[in-house]
């Protein structure tokens, strides 16, 4: 997989300059002015490249000085100073050793390299901002006064080309705005979003933890268990709805199934192996050839298909150290996983199906922007082209059926199948890529997978890989993100605190307590002698969706008063009536 650097490199010899909008073109030359102000500070500063991001910007930098938020405050004097001095962008075109010379006066090192690695004939262009040059394609805005309001943000480390061997970089990130007001919304998304980091709330609300004994893998409390079981009580749900059948397949293979299915050329590095009894194993870390082993079990006629097949197996994946991150990237998981195996003439109707799945789900957890991409076949591809129109035109067709508006991502299809990818905003606007349903020819070509078709003739099926939530783990991470750990009362791992005021009212806890659990709810007795306050406060701390207190009047009437996690009373009402009332809003949906 190509590194980010090598990207760039790619698009210096775009033959076409790239469209961007207008924030996007002042963020990338933002980039160029903060390049600027970090060589008039550290002459000796070796500069990589800088990019826009979908928020902001980064430049890649080697330098001997350490940056940290501290410097934040200089960098940010200097490039306001060349704002002000609204420089213009003049684009230049250049010969390659013009460039090569020009780079090597400089000891700009890694502009040589991108320069080398760059075809003969190739077209080069520079672009000048004061006495600032880059080895850059554009566009830009026309001068450095055109950038408004903008921030440094955090630094991080980056390896030169993504190799591990090679130098490492700092990445200075930041990100600017048409004026500060938009800036201003943006850093207090900043705020709230390091108030949701899932890794802090996950402490705080005891769901998980980590442990040096077993790295970038999770330890799920009860609290935490009980909501990921909820999860997945959700998704079985909708296997029964779809028509789904579950699956338990081995989690450690013969290394010859994953040299069969191409995962050992293509994903060795990625695998957990072992030798045993002078035979080479490996970990799974991924369901699907598996499933093809189930698949060829039998013998199925045309009739029988599809055959859908899901599974919650555990998963594992070699992730370096440095890309792991809490539950969104981890070594250990598993994936609401399935595939559908189908005929050619079913895949329609099949992705339909998957699609209304995915957005059924989606709505479930109240994701409401969702966004649908279609990627298409790539140069280098597995089967015949009129097998992949065919493929193509059934994943449009099924959404164009439903009247759902998708993006093609033309040429990004995988080499043996294209696909359709679901993504989300959270809560921050932040984007997500959740859901995918992705046809595959190859494997069922490896593995030689068959059915009867109506000529009494052997036939290929088509292999859907579907997922809708993705990772159970790094769906919970953005979840609890999403909602800031107020699950809906369904998933809330404590639907019910029940707080009494005093030892007097004790008896009439334990009743309502009871009750309670004997309708299958998930309640708690706070039977502490501590103030009221302090009990409210922490159960409120522990978004508990509803308290209830009792007191006198609630044991003398027989009755409860709920109060909600976000501080609301609601009027007294009989315990049979509450019970019956959460009851329907606990129940997981179907």
């Amino acid at each position: 997989m190509s590194s980010e650097h090598d990207q760039e490199i790619a698009h210096m010899i775009d033959p076409t300059v790239p469209e961007l909008s207008k924030l996007e073109t002042m963020r990338h030359s933002a980039a160029h002015v903060m390049a600027d102000a970090i060589k008039q500070l550290w002459p000796a500063a070796k500069l990589a490249f800088g990019p826009h991001t979908e928020d902001g910007f980064y430049y890649d930098i080697e330098m001997s000085h350490r940056l940290s938020p501290d410097d934040f405050p200089a960098i940010e004097e200097k490039m306001q100073e060349i704002v002000k001095g609204k420089h213009p962008f003049v684009c230049e075109a250049v010969e390659r050793d013009a460039a090569v010379e020009l780079f090597q006066a400089a000891n700009e090192t890694f502009k040589v390299e991108a320069i080398s690695s760059i075809p003969e004939g190739a077209p080069l262009t520079l672009y000048r901002s004061g006495d600032f040059v880059d080895l850059c394609r554009g566009p830009h805005v026309e001068n450095t006064g055109q950038i408004r309001a903008f921030k440094l943000l955090r630094v991080a480390g980056a390896y030169w080309r993504g190799d591990e061997k090679g130098p490492m970089l700092q990445r200075l990130y930041g990100t600017a705005f048409p004026d500060k007001k938009q800036l201003k919304k943006y850093l207090a998304d900043l705020e709230e979003a390091k108030k949701r980091d899932h890794r802090k709330l996950g402490v705080e609300l005891g769901l998980f933890h980590f442990d040096p004994i077993a790295p970038a893998s999770p330890f799920f409390t009860q609290r935490g268990a009980t909501i990921y079981n909820l999860l997945q009580e959700y998704v079985r749900g909708l296997y029964r709805k779809y028509d789904y059948g579950e699956v338990i397949t081995p989690q450690i293979f013969d290394m010859d199934l994953f040299r069969t299915s191409g995962h050992y050329d293509h994903y060795k590095d990625n695998m957990f192996a072992c030798e045993i009894d002078e035979r080479e194993f490996g970990v799974k870390p991924m369901n699907c050839p598996a499933h093809c082993v189930l698949y060829r079990q039998s013998r199925h006629s045309y009739r029988e298909l599809p055959i859908r097949m899901a599974d919650f197996g555990r998963l594992h994946r070699y992730e370096r150290a440095g890309v792991t991150h809490g539950l969104t990237r981890v070594r250990t998981f598993c994936q609401d996983d399935a595939h559908v195996f189908c005929r050619v003439d079913q895949l329609e109707d099949e992705i339909e199906a998957v699609t209304k799945m995915i957005l059924e789900t989606y709505e479930v957890f109240g994701f409401e922007d969702v966004e649908i991409e279609i990627s298409t076949r790539p140069e280098s591809y597995l089967g015949e082209l009129e097998t992949w129109e065919r493929a193509e035109q059934a994943l449009a067709g099924a959404l164009e059926r439903q009247n759902i508006d998708y993006k093609i991502n033309a040429g990004d299809g995988a080499f043996y199948g294209p696909k359709i990818d679901f993504g989300v905003r959270d809560a921050l606007r932040r984007p997500w890529q959740l859901g995918t349903c992705q046809l595959d020819f190859q494997l069922p070509e490896r593995f030689g997978l068959e059915y009867v078709d109506s000529d009494d003739a052997r036939s290929r099926p088509v292999m859907i890989h579907r997922a809708m939530l993705g990772s159970l783990e790094r769906f919970f991470g953005v979840y609890l993100e999403h909602t800031a750990g107020k699950f809906p009362t369904w998933l809330a791992p404590v639907q019910i605190a029940i707080l009494p005021i005093t030892d007097a009212h004790q008896g009439w806890a334990d009743e309502v307590e009871a009750a309670c659990r004997a309708a299958g709810l998930r309640v708690e007795t706070d039977r502490r002698s501590e103030k009221l306050g302090l009990k409210i406060r922490e159960a409120t701390l522990m978004r508990v969706p509803y308290m209830l207190v009792l007191g006198d009047k609630e044991v003398e009437a027989r009755a409860v008063a709920p109060r909600s996690r976000d501080g609301k009373t609601g009027p007294a009402e009989a315990l049979a009536d509450f019970v019956e009332r959460i009851s329907a809003e606990g129940r997981v949906p179907a």
